[in-house]
């Protein structure tokens, strides 16, 4: 077989693990808000929701982090960055605007994130995008805003949008952070160990700002209300501890090194289709004809988005999903 057709479906290969992977990280994500909104109607405050649920993960992850102790020393910025960004600005902001807004909706437009990475690329990196990236994240921006009826004026709790608007700035750091060291070979800090070590400090943060001392503990041996079916919420928490949480964040970060953050990014918009069919289904959270369509054109975008960019491959520019779009800001974090 010649070197090029070789390089090529090797290329081929690990992009259709990396979309895989994605895909299955937006599923978990997309069952987070799902889970979490019937322990927050059950009396639990949503930040204590978001502590347990980092915390349960945390806990989970912690070998890992004892095995990769050593990202202490060599990347310390990385580590901050992604448990300040990554986990808990993403956590604590999505879960506060679900609990005044609808879960679909809070995820559309905490998915305006791939439109700020590609800002990102542009603006801050100054390095170009390509037009099918570029196509992607205007056809799911503009699915957003479908969903979120912006015509419709003060529909929605303004200080709810607000909030999902915070997740998805912290949403850009989780793209942009996952990235770093992807292309350094050896010195890449292993994905698992800044998952782990990203968790611990999202914990510790979320310990000083939830108080989880004023926690109810007992609404957790209780059961939650989903839809008019009454739910273990032992049961709920460990779906958002063990698969909204580590399979989604381990997939999630995995994907990113084998796509690129903008790729990554828009693709990951099917997190907010999946939560909005779940939150339909599972939470009676019926949306109108203009958010179904708009949620069929997040899709498609995410689609051309994912089919039109190439996997990383030496000689591909940055916004391609090459492996030359090493951040500018590489030096403050790695």
């Amino acid at each position: 077989m010649p070197v090029r057709t070789y390089e090529s479906s090797q290329a081929g290969r690990g992009k259709g693990v990396g979309l895989g992977l994605a895909i299955g990280s937006a599923v978990a994500f997309g069952g987070s808000g799902v889970a979490a909104k019937p322990l927050i109607e059950a009396g639990l405050d949503p930040l204590h929701v978001v502590w347990l649920r980092v915390a349960g993960a945390a806990l989970v992850m912690l070998p890992l982090a004892v095995r990769h102790r050593d990202l202490l020393r060599s990347r310390p910025a990385l580590l901050a960055g992604f448990g300040l960004l990554g986990v808990a600005g993403v956590q604590a902001f999505y879960f506060a605007s679900i609990s005044r807004i609808p879960v679909g909706v809070a995820l559309l437009v905490e998915y305006l994130a791939p439109a700020l990475v590609l800002g990102w690329v542009w603006f801050v990196q100054r390095r170009p995008v390509t037009r099918a990236a570029a196509v992607g994240v205007v056809l799911a921006v503009g699915g957003l805003a479908c969903v979120v009826e912006v015509w419709s004026g003060l529909s929605f709790d303004a200080l709810g949008l607000l909030l999902a608007l915070g997740a998805a700035c912290c949403q850009v750091g989780y793209f942009v952070l996952s990235d770093q060291g992807s292309d350094s070979g050896d010195a890449a800090p292993d994905p698992l160990g800044v998952i782990a070590y990203g968790l611990l400090i999202g914990a510790a943060v979320l310990t000083v700002i939830a108080r989880p001392w004023n926690l109810d503990w007992s609404l957790l041996a209780d059961t939650a209300d989903m839809n008019g079916t009454p739910v273990a919420a032992g049961v709920l928490l460990a779906w958002i501890v063990l698969v909204a949480t580590v399979i989604a964040y381990v997939t999630g970060v995995v994907s990113v090194r084998r796509l690129s953050p903008q790729v990554a990014g828009v693709v990951a918009c099917l997190e907010a289709v999946i939560a909005t069919v779940l939150a339909w289904f599972l939470l009676g959270e019926h949306l109108s004809a203009p958010q179904i369509i708009g949620g069929a054109v997040v899709l498609f975008g995410a689609f051309i988005a994912q089919s039109s960019a190439p996997a990383k491959s030496p000689a591909e520019p940055v916004a391609s999903g090459g492996p030359e779009r090493e951040l500018s800001a590489r030096g403050n974090v790695a």
